[in-house]
């Protein structure tokens, strides 16, 4: 499933820096059609300038799409002062034509990726992204040597800001954040999503240390600041409600359009501490292949932490909160040239190489974390060949 993530991002990579072919501006073609139009904001009346617009294809029954990702950009432009925008060059077709624009909804923030991954094709992911958007889309259909017209509207979205700082009354500067939304069920998903492994936010503090995170639907909102971290995986957060636990977290509710300007998030600067090790693997315990390391909470697992290891098998968390936990390494694999692919079950046509694989057994290791703890050694235990 993390190929049809992968395109979307590359896909959103492209709307925001206007860098991809499907973003310049075409030349009329006979042999298709354009769409033209114009793009309003629900909430002045006003023409949207500069908005970006994108066409997206319809999902035909038993067609498989070339390109999977959600809302696929067809083709895309940009409105100019009067709100207006086209778009020459489509290929016949059904479509559907929705519009971005900074402060108002954005697909990123609205829709729940979560959600997409739990379906089992390519067809239904796309098209369960249609229907969470729906009431953005405008359908457009496009025939050749004819100009269709769609008219867009943006709708205004929610917006929560407030301040992070630390205990001693300091502003933090530059944390970054993660935004989590109720979802179905009394569940909760994930706002936003990563470019090339990065953070699902671009919101970061100021010098003030005020935040702001808009483009948001209406809903139910957990915050949570990060501390400086590689990656959001690894990075620590401190949650409204001044909790390091995203299920403690306090929550704030926003309508449509609304503004809620309070939130307030404190990080302390005691009680933390710096969990570290290695992975070793086998009789001689070297460092097999990237590891992922998980720390998770003793009392329900839930996920406070996770790593990959370095190529010496290392590992570390930083400002780790006083609590009990359990260590738990997992994906543990490398290549030995000695083997041969009959040994190893691998059909995949690698005997020339002599390549095999060799899995070990994942493992856990419960942690009472009081203090700094800087000399956990995992050892692994390969798993016997099927």
């Amino acid at each position: 499933m993390a190929g049809w993530r992968w395109k979307w991002i590359v896909a959103a990579v492209c709307l925001v820096a206007a860098g991809c072919d499907k973003t310049a501006k075409r030349k009329p073609d006979a042999t298709k059609g354009a769409v033209t139009g114009t793009v309003f904001c629900a909430d002045t009346g006003k023409p949207a300038r500069f908005a970006t617009v994108t066409l997206t294809p319809v999902p035909r029954e038993g067609v498989k799409p070339d390109n999977p990702e959600p809302l696929r950009a067809e083709a895309t432009s940009v409105t100019g002062l009067n709100g207006e925008f086209r778009i020459e060059a489509v290929a016949p077709g059904q479509y559907y034509a929705f519009a971005t624009l900074d402060g108002y909804l954005d697909p990123l923030r609205g829709i729940d990726f979560q959600r997409l991954q739990t379906l089992a094709s390519d067809r239904d992911r796309a098209q369960d992204a249609i229907e969470q958007w729906k009431e953005q889309l405008a359908e457009v259909t496009v025939q050749v040597r004819r100009v269709s017209n769609a008219t867009l509207q943006l709708h205004r979205g929610a917006e929560i800001g407030g301040t992070v700082s630390f205990d001693d009354g300091s502003p933090a500067i530059g944390m970054r954040f993660q935004l989590s939304r109720k979802a179905a069920k009394n569940g909760w998903t994930g706002v936003g999503t990563s470019i090339f492994g990065g953070w699902n936010l671009d919101s970061v503090s100021d010098s003030h240390g005020r935040f702001s995170i808009g483009n948001l639907p209406p809903g139910e909102y957990r915050v949570c600041a990060l501390l400086p971290e590689e990656s959001e995986d690894s990075a620590p957060a401190v949650c409204l409600g001044n909790t390091l636990r995203r299920k403690n977290a306090a929550t704030v509710k926003v309508n449509a359009g609304e503004i809620a300007k309070d939130a307030e998030i404190v990080i302390p600067l005691i009680g933390l501490h710096t969990i570290a090790g290695s992975v070793g693997a086998g009789a001689d315990s070297h460092a097999p292949g990237k590891v992922t390391v998980h720390l998770l909470y003793a009392d329900d697992r839930e996920e406070a932490r996770k790593t990959i290891t370095l190529e010496d098998g290392s590992f570390s968390f930083s400002y780790v909160a006083e609590d009990k936990y359990i260590l738990q390494v997992s994906d543990a694999k490398d290549k030995t040239e000695n083997g041969s692919a009959a040994d190893s079950g691998d059909t995949s046509g690698k005997a020339a190489t002599g390549e095999a694989t060799r899995r070990y057994a994942p493992k856990e290791i419960p942690l009472l974390v009081q203090g700094d703890i800087e000399d956990i050694n995992v050892n692994l235990v390969e798993m016997p060949k099927e």
